[in-house]
């Protein structure tokens, strides 16, 4: 008989799991921050700096402590953290590289197939040429080998070095190096890679065995289809097998939603599940969430913990959009009261709030609203402007 879960243990559960219970004001340093994207798994990387780019905000709600300079120390200089791909560009330990190599040659047959349909016969001329360019030179900007570009249009569309360097990029061959004005710099994966995890090499079953064990630990609780989705190494079917083969380790256990519905079967590990059950409160500060945050990655997985129905507009027509371009989720203890548009104006050195949207039932009570300031204040001073505006109307 599976386990009852109640929605507050599986909200508080997950959020654990994801590193947001921990104290956000202690000392995190660079060995705390290397040690927190490992137990987060990856970390989703954006270029949108609407207040901050995705991956250091992130990075920033579960420590206010964090710096950006610690990242960059930890991709660039150190090697312990390497940029690829989960279901979307990501800063994950250099560790897991081994794993990755299995993406890579599922990827490449893939690629192969869907980029021939989008650049035609002879697309992939330039690669080898690339990549000897860049052994034999050193690292490279897709900028500093660009090509006569054959046609306009959008990225399928790409002049063929750029192509070129895509290619090599997700199929491992290279790797990023570093970024200059967030542009990616390319060189070869073993000069990037540290040697250690560059050679190691794991067996098929071992890397469908840490993809999905992986997974569940960073989810707490899951069902198949999302272990499988968590780091998107794996496929449905393989973690379905993983988990009809390991059913001596896992408890099936339910959860229930927040709006009373018929509790989702999921599995959790069996060993240490009274300690998984007994997850801590979390802050009860509000905290500004990355709209790629790994929290509300999973869109279905938030609706059914949280009551929370969140998607980006950023491709959304503006007269269409319900809330605006780029929106932020409001965190509070353990539950997602609201929405927040603002954007950090570093000419002016201003937070500009432009609206606030509590959910229904949330009071924009007194004490909530100085929370909600402090958080502000914080996040003013992280994006390195001075002074928070609120605008005429933002509470709505």
């Amino acid at each position: 008989m599976a386990i009852p879960v109640s929605n507050a243990q599986a909200r508080k559960i997950f959020m654990e799991r994801q590193g947001l219970s921990r104290p956000p004001h202690l000392a995190l340093g660079k060995a705390g921050l290397l040690d927190l994207v490992h137990d987060l798994g990856f970390v989703q990387i954006d270029s949108i700096a609407t207040v901050e780019r995705a991956h250091h905000q992130i990075l920033f709600s579960r420590n206010q402590t964090y710096r950006p300079e610690h990242l960059s120390a930890l991709i660039e200089k150190d090697r312990t953290l390497f940029e690829h791909w989960t279901h979307d560009a990501s800063i994950i330990p250099s560790a897991f590289f081994p794993y990755w190599k299995h993406r890579f040659v599922r990827r490449e047959a893939k690629i192969l197939e869907n980029w021939r349909k989008w650049q035609g016969e002879g697309f992939d001329q330039a690669f080898q040429q690339t990549y000897e360019r860049i052994r034999e030179n050193g690292p490279v900007m897709a900028r500093e080998v660009k090509a006569k570009e054959h046609k306009s249009g959008g990225w399928w569309n790409w002049h063929p070095s750029k192509t070129a360097l895509e290619y090599l990029w997700h199929t491992g061959k290279l790797a990023i190096a570093g970024r200059e004005n967030f542009q990616k710099i390319y060189d070869l994966s073993e000069r990037v890679i540290p040697k250690e995890h560059f050679e190691a090499e794991v067996d098929h079953d071992a890397f469908v065995d840490w993809a999905c064990r992986s997974a569940l630990t960073r989810l707490g609780f899951a069902t198949s289809g999302e272990i499988a989705a968590f780091f998107d190494l794996v496929s449905p079917q393989e973690a379905k097998l993983w988990v009809e083969s390991h059913r001596d380790e896992l408890e099936e256990v339910a959860i229930q939603t927040v709006d009373g519905g018929k509790p989702r079967s999921s599995f959790a590990f069996a060993e240490g599940l009274e300690t998984l059950l007994d997850a801590p409160e979390p802050s009860a500060r509000i905290r500004t969430l990355s709209p790629f945050d790994p929290l509300i990655r999973d869109r279905n997985r938030t609706e059914r913990l949280f009551g929370f129905f969140y998607r980006i507009e950023i491709f959304v027509p503006e007269p269409k959009r319900e809330y605006g371009y780029y929106v932020f989720p409001l965190l509070e203890g353990d539950r997602l009261i609201g929405r927040i548009d603002m954007k950090a104006d570093r000419k002016t050195g201003v937070l500009d709030v432009k609206r606030l949207w509590l959910e229904k039932g949330v009071k924009p009570s007194a004490g909530r609203l100085e929370k909600l300031q402090a958080e502000l204040t914080r996040i003013a001073r992280f994006a390195g402007v001075e002074t928070v505006v609120l605008r005429q109307g933002w509470r709505g």
